[in-house]
């Protein structure tokens, strides 16, 4: 007797995977395998209908592009950078920040600035739609200490409070972009598996209007 495979939706270790018990309870999903303490990169749940697998942030398109998850969690960051070719049928509402020029503070800005950041093409595109020659310095880790050593004038960086930046005298200067958490979708699952992904976005989007109210 044939089974149904489940549904393979991949998830992002760290913050936002807390942000998102909360959502995948709310929407009647079983969220014990995102709760357990273990090492498993792999965790289908109880009645098999889903499992979910396990990331590091930056890999989730990946893995959902290329059809090894049906689904995943991302930031619009990471999809504006890596620009994957993927569907994207919900903003969840969790994990909102901004991506912002930042730069120290009270400091004049030469006209062919330096920038360093973790996002060098969305960076590179924005400087460019401004009229702005600028050198993109791609950096790893904390991209505020750049313009505090002379790495570079700016920085294009995710900010949630601005406390790091505040606390090592830089300043917001421009928002490049808001982001927040997008539901993703691997195209061909999301036409050949619709009755089982439709009615889980669904159930997810109306999650999400209830915590918004």
């Amino acid at each position: 007797m044939a089974t149904t495979k489940p549904l393979t939706i991949a998830v992002p270790k760290g913050r936002i995977l807390k942000d998102l018990i909360p959502l995948v309870q709310r929407a009647g999903l079983d969220s014990t395998p995102l709760q357990e303490n273990d090492r498993r990169l792999v965790r289908p749940t109880a009645d098999g209908a889903f499992r979910y697998v396990f990331l590091k942030p930056d890999d989730v398109p990946t893995y959902v592009e290329y059809g090894a998850a049906d689904l995943g969690v991302s930031g619009r960051d990471t999809l504006l950078e890596r620009r994957h070719d993927l569907y994207t049928p919900l903003d969840l509402g969790i994990g909102r920040c901004r991506l912002v020029v930042a730069g120290p503070e009270d400091t004049p800005i030469p006209d062919l600035p330096r920038v360093a950041t973790k996002y060098p093409r969305i960076a590179g595109d924005h400087f460019a739609s401004k009229g702005v020659v600028a050198e993109i310095i791609p950096v790893h880790g904390s991209v505020e200490l750049a313009p505090l050593v002379g790495l570079s004038h700016l920085i294009v960086d995710i900010v949630e409070t601005g406390a790091t930046l505040r606390e090592n005298r830089l300043e917001v200067l421009e928002t490049v972009t808001e982001v927040s958490t997008l539901l993703i979708a691997n195209r061909a699952s999301y036409k050949l598996r619709s009755d089982t992904v439709r009615p889980l976005v669904e159930r997810l989007r109306a999650a999400t209007a209830g915590a918004r109210r």
